[in-house]
């Protein structure tokens, strides 16, 4: 069962990405450093509730 997310950068809060992601096995809300072409450098960007 995947399930589609958007992730927001914790800086601009722009949604940036889009990524599938399995819930059984990844239950947790996920949190990684991608570029923000709005910030210009590389953040930390969270999965949008």
């Amino acid at each position: 069962m995947r399930t589609q997310f958007t992730l927001r950068c914790t800086v601009c809060k722009s949604e940036n990405y889009q990524y599938t992601k399995n819930k059984t096995t990844q239950p947790n809300r996920m949190e990684v450093k991608k570029y923000c072409p709005t910030c210009r450098k590389t953040t930390a960007h969270k999965e949008k509730k």
